[in-house]
């Protein structure tokens, strides 16, 4: 290779007539004599991709250079050979392949940048005998010739040449200091997927050459943070969010939310101002929740005379609340952090807030043992799941754990010394994983049941433009749980609106002609519509919910006269074979509706 280039964009001494010039005359200079001695062959429009200065748009020109090079034919043997070992884990696991193929194709590494701030190269030269040396401490002679006329080379190193001594580096390396044999190596490394070559490579590599261990197991690796398209953010698309104008309107908790929740390991995502609204409203959900639970509180004043008789609701949202904290903390473990933000989220917007709390308002009413044990049960449950989401929402959980303690410790009716409250939610112990018991499955599928009938009928009162607050006479009708049902009603009459008073429950069928009926399972739920009712609205209303019943019998035919009844687990299978029944059993009622 020749270089025609000076440093300052002229031509060299290399280029004859041309010496002196600026590069693009000189271009212009070069093709005029090109074309008066007859060399151009044609000329035509070209696109093609011209490099420019990130800082200052200039146009960019390759020069030829001396540079210095690490050799990393050794060093990436020994990293290869770390992961494959299994010594380090990539999530998600299809980047392992990629961090092995840079490693089976290394390249020597050019770790001289011409910069004016970093670390310098340590090389220096003698002036007299031009002796290079490369020494660790500072020389203050030419070991060749005696000389004190060094200088030292202008060049920097890489920037990721002391990145990747990070690991050990601050800890006090090479020295054996207590931190450094306390915290290294360390556990979980997070960063981007697109600078696994330039950082994760260079600290593997480094730490085992160093000290002869992999400075990290496992390497958790997210994506780029995209607009609400699905675009890179950049400022030439003026796609770019500002984090600090966001954090300045819908607070830090809400942006850190939206950042985590909705991602995956190793997938971009895309966040905008919309989701970040959504989850400055679901940090206010938070917020409203936790006064509603301290209200609770400090409303119970009576002393407590007997052990808790817990309600359906109140075995439900404990259930679930051990559910959610198993799945939340398996998440964890397996890296799924976004996931595992989602279903805090899931549990607090939906079982706690629109169905626990909104049940428990009749129990806390009620005054008593009942408030006061519903009280404990609403503090319990939050305070597992302030300590699910402080990871996410820092803030806005850290206030309100401060509330919820102070308001549990001064309550001398619920006050107990056996539930623990740590002085803060950043050093409060996480949730443990918790059992299941044999009372939780019945109670989650019985207030499973209830739900469906209240979404059912809310869907109706939606259907007929119905007023929220008009309370509707009502039958249900079920031959084998009425005691269920007289037992849970007050469920139905504070969650689906129904007139409690009027509210029947029997065993057999009624003539119910001018009622609307709703059938959920083996139960008929007979409704007065008189008002807004229309029969042909009726009619059209039942034939939508029939062709959806044998759309699933249909379905659930197929599965279990496929080999996946030989192959799935027997609950798998009777559990489906439960559906069915219960389709068939919706389809029937409603086909003798329809006559």
């Amino acid at each position: 290779l020749i270089n025609i280039m000076n440093k300052d964009a002229t031509l060299n001494e290399n280029t004859g007539p041309y010496l002196g010039m600026e590069r693009f005359k000189a271009r212009k200079a070069i093709w005029a004599d090109m074309e008066a001695a007859g060399l151009v062959i044609k000329e035509e429009p070209y696109l093609m991709n011209v490099p420019r200065s990130q800082r200052g748009g200039e146009i960019v020109e390759p020069l030829v250079s001396t540079q210095w090079f690490a050799k990393m034919d050794s060093l990436a043997e020994m990293a290869a050979e770390s992961v494959r070992k299994g010594e380090i884990n990539f999530v998600p696991d299809r980047f392992t392949k990629v961090f092995l193929n840079w490693m089976d194709n290394i390249q020597d590494w050019c770790i001289s940048r011409q910069l004016w701030w970093g670390h310098r190269i340590p090389v220096w030269y003698c002036q007299n005998c031009h002796e290079v040396i490369v020494a660790r401490e500072d020389p203050t002679v030419c070991p060749k010739c005696g000389s004190v006329d060094l200088k030292q080379d202008p060049d920097v190193l890489d920037t990721w040449f002391s990145s990747g001594l990070w690991p050990f580096s601050v800890f006090g390396w090479p020295e054996q200091t207590p931190d450094f044999r306390y915290f290294y190596p360390t556990s979980v490394m997070e960063t981007g997927y697109d600078i696994i070559f330039f950082w994760v490579a260079r600290m593997v590599m480094d730490g085992l050459f160093f000290t002869g261990k992999a400075p990290f197991h496992t390497v958790y690796l997210h994506g780029m943070v995209r607009d609400d398209k699905g675009q890179k953010m950049s400022k030439t698309k003026n796609n770019v969010i500002d984090p600090l104008v966001l954090m300045n309107e819908y607070g830090t908790d809400a942006l850190r939310f939206s950042l985590v929740v909705g991602s995956s390991p190793g997938n971009d995502q895309n966040v905008g101002v919309k989701k970040v609204e959504a989850n400055r409203n679901f940090a206010n959900k938070v917020w409203n929740i936790g006064r509603f639970v301290i209200n609770a509180i400090n409303n119970v004043k009576e002393p407590i005379k007997a052990e808790p008789q817990w309600t359906l609701a109140d075995s439900w949202i404990w259930a679930r609340t051990k559910q959610t904290v198993n799945s939340v903390n398996n998440m964890f473990e397996n890296y799924q952090f976004g996931e595992a933000g989602r279903q805090v989220y899931e549990f607090l917007w939906n079982d706690f807030a629109d169905w626990y709390v909104e049940a428990s308002k009749r129990q806390l009413s009620e005054g008593g043992d009942r408030a006061a044990y519903t009280a404990i049960l609403l503090a319990d449950v939050l305070g597992l799941m302030l300590r699910l989401l402080h990871p996410f929402t820092p803030y806005v959980t850290e206030a309100l754990y401060g509330y919820l303690k102070e308001a549990c410790e001064t309550n001398e009716v619920i006050y107990n010394p056996e539930r623990e409250w740590e002085q803060h939610l950043i050093i409060a112990r996480w949730p443990e994983s918790m059992p299941q018991e044999d009372w939780e499955e019945g109670a989650i599928r019985d207030f499973e049941l209830i739900q469906e009938m209240v979404r059912a009928i809310r869907n109706l009162r939606s259907e007929y433009k119905l007023e929220p607050n008009k309370a509707l006479d009502a039958i249900l009708i079920n031959e084998s749980r009425t005691e269920f049902l007289n037992n849970n009603k007050h469920l139905l009459v504070d969650l689906a609106g129904l007139k409690e008073e009027s509210l029947q429950i029997k065993a057999s069928k009624t003539q119910a002609e001018s009622m609307t009926i709703l059938v959920i399972e083996d139960t008929e739920i007979y409704l007065d519509l008189s008002a807004s009712s229309d029969g042909e609205q009726d009619r059209e209303r039942l034939e939508k919910e029939l062709a959806e019943a044998e759309s699933h019998i249909a379905r659930l035919e197929k599965l279990l006269a496929s080999p996946f009844a030989q192959k799935a687990p027997t609950n798998v299978v009777d559990a489906e074979r439960e559906k069915l029944a219960g389709y068939k059993s919706n389809a029937e009622k409603l086909r003798e509706r329809l006559t």
